[in-house]
C-alpha cells in the first residue's frame, strides 16, 4: 500500500458566527513518495475541485533570480508530449471546466473546477505536467512566458496608477537579507537572465511530490479518486523535501525594520498618495487577527475612523484604506490615503498619527470591534458556501499549520478579541519603525 493514513475529521459546515460551527470535513493521507492528499466530500452540487499546492514562492528564490516562482506558474501551462501547449485549458473547457493559478511569497497553487465527471481528467492533467513540464522545457517555451510575465509586470505595476507602490514597498520594508525583500513578480533583469538550465533545476527541486499537497473537493467518491491518484501520482519517484529558507527573527535588526524609512517617488497619477506600512506578526497568530480587525476599524467603509476623519470631517482625502497583508514569515499593516488635489500630505500624515494615538490611548469601542468581527465572520460564512474556497482553505491550513482542520482555531482568533487587544497592537507595532512612502504626480499630471 502506498497510502499512509494521517487524520480524519468530520463535522458540518456551519452558518452561524460561532467557531464551534466553522469546520470542513476532510480526510488526509500521504503517498509513500511524500505527496499529501486531502479529500473533502460534498454532494450538494455536481461540481468537483482539484487544487495542487507547492511550497514554493518568491521567498525561495536565489539572488539574481527574482520572479522565478511566478514565472514557473506560467511555464506550467506550456505543454508536454501528451498535452501540447494550449491543450491543457482546451481539454477541460470543452467539458465545462476551468482553471487558474496564483503565486505568493510563500507558495504557488493551481486549481481546476468543473462538473464532477471531469475529476479523472483534472488529476491526469495535473500529474502529467508535474511529471514532465520541467524535463521538457525549451528555450522557446521559456521565452514565450518570460515575455508574458514582463508584460504583466508592466500592466499591473509599472503602467498602473500607484502601481509603483507594489514594487517599492517590499524593498523599503524588508532588508536585503529578508526573503520578502523583493516583489513576487521579480525584476526585468532577473527574468531576462533566466536560462533553461535554471528552470529545469528549479523544477527538479521544488516541483516534487514531497513538496506538494493535493486537495480533491466536491462531488466524488473517495475510493475512485484514490485509485486514480494511485495510478497517476503514486508512481512518481521519491525526491528530497527542499529546504525552507526559514523564518527570520522578527526582532532581528538585520532582517527587521528598526527605524523610520521615508521615500518620495513620482508616478503618472493625478493626485498625491500617502502610504504608511509597518512590519507585523505572521499569519494565523492571535495578533495577526487583531490587526485584521483593526484594519476594518480604521479603513473599511464610510463607518471607519480614517474615512470619517480624512474624507468627511477634514476633507483632505478622497480614498482611504487599511489592510493587514499576512505571510508565513511575517505580515505588514498598511494605511493608504489618496489626497484631494489641494490637500497636503503633511496634514494627512498628521491626522493619521492623531487617529492612531487615539486608538492606542483609548482603544476602539466595543461596537467598532463587533462591526469589524461581523464583517470578517460574514466573509468566512460566504466563502464556505463554495467548494473552491473550502479546497483553498484546506490547502492553506495544511501548508502553514500542517493541519487542514485549523479553521475553528482560525475563527476563534477573531471571536476571542476585545477592544484592549486592538489597542495593544497599535501601541506595540504601529510605531515609528515604519515606512512612509509618498507618491507624487509627475510634472503635467496623469495623461
Amino acid at each position: 500500500m502506498r497510502w499512509v493514513p494521517i487524520a480524519f475529521v468530520s463535522a458540518a459546515i456551519g452558518s452561524s458566527a460561532s467557531a464551534a460551527d466553522f469546520s470542513i470535513p476532510f480526510t488526509k493521507e500521504k503517498l509513500t513518495n511524500g505527496l499529501t492528499v486531502i479529500f473533502h466530500e460534498d454532494h450538494a452540487l455536481p461540481v468537483v475541485v482539484v487544487e495542487l499546492s507547492y511550497k514554493v514562492g518568491s521567498r525561495f528564490e536565489e539572488p539574481k533570480r527574482t520572479g522565478f516562482a511566478h514565472l514557473f506558474e506560467h511555464l506550467m501551462f506550456m505543454g508536454t508530449k501528451r498535452v501540447p501547449t494550449g491543450s491543457f485549458d482546451g481539454m477541460m473547457e470543452a467539458e465545462g471546466g476551468h482553471n487558474n493559478a496564483w503565486t505568493s511569497e510563500d507558495r504557488t497553487a493551481y486549481w481546476d473546477e468543473g462538473p464532477s465527471h471531469l475529476l479523472p481528467l483534472f488529476l491526469w492533467l495535473e500529474a502529467d505536467r508535474l511529471r514532465d513540464i520541467g524535463p521538457l522545457m525549451t528555450l522557446e517555451k521559456l521565452n514565450a512566458q518570460r515575455d508574458v510575465v514582463k508584460n504583466e509586470r508592466r500592466q499591473t505595476s509599472e503602467n498602473t496608477p500607484y502601481g509603483i507602490v507594489r514594487l517599492k514597498l517590499p524593498e523599503l520594508l524588508y532588508s536585503v537579507k529578508h526573503p520578502y525583500h523583493h516583489p513576487v513578480i521579480g525584476s526585468h533583469e532577473d527574468l531576462e537572465a533566466a536560462s533553461v538550465a535554471d528552470v529545469k533545476t528549479f523544477f527538479a527541486k521544488y516541483y516534487v511530490p514531497s513538496n506538494a499537497t493535493l486537495v480533491v473537493a466536491g462531488d466524488f467518491k473517495p475510493a475512485d479518486a484514490k485509485a486514480t491518484i494511485e495510478k497517476w501520482f503514486a508512481t512518481m519517484p521519491v525526491a528530497p523535501v527542499p529546504d525552507d529558507p526559514g523564518a527570520p527573527d522578527f526582532t532581528d535588526s538585520k532582517t527587521s525594520l528598526d527605524r523610520e524609512v521615508r521615500e518620495t517617488v513620482t508616478d503618472n497619477v493625478q493626485f498625491p498618495k500617502l502610504v504608511i506600512s509597518w512590519q507585523t506578526p505572521k499569519h494565523l497568530s492571535a495578533e495577526d487577527a487583531y490587526l485584521d480587525l483593526l484594519s476594518n476599524v480604521l479603513g473599511s467603509g464610510k463607518a471607519s475612523r480614517l474615512y470619517k476623519r480624512l474624507v468627511e470631517k477634514k476633507q483632505l482625502a478622497q480614498e482611504v484604506s487599511a489592510s493587514q497583508s499576512s505571510g508565513f514569515l511575517g505580515s505588514q499593516f498598511t494605511i493608504e490615503v489618496v489626497a484631494k488635489s489641494a490637500a497636503s500630505l503633511d496634514a494627512i500624515e498628521k491626522e493619521v498619527a492623531l487617529e492612531l494615538q487615539d486608538v492606542a490611548k483609548k482603544g476602539p469601542t466595543k461596537a467598532e470591534v463587533t462591526r469589524s468581527r461581523n464583517l470578517i465572520l460574514s466573509s468566512f460564512v460566504s466563502g464556505l458556501q463554495t467548494v473552491r474556497t473550502r479546497a483553498a482553505l484546506l490547502n492553506a491550513y495544511e501548508a502553514e499549520k500542517g493541519d487542514p482542520g485549523f479553521l475553528k482555531q482560525d475563527v476563534a482568533r477573531y471571536e476571542s478579541s476585545a477592544p484592549k487587544d486592538l489597542q495593544r497592537v497599535v501601541a506595540t507595532y504601529l510605531v515609528d519603525r515604519r515606512v512612509v512612502l509618498r507618491v507624487m504626480p509627475k510634472a503635467g499630471g496623469a495623461k
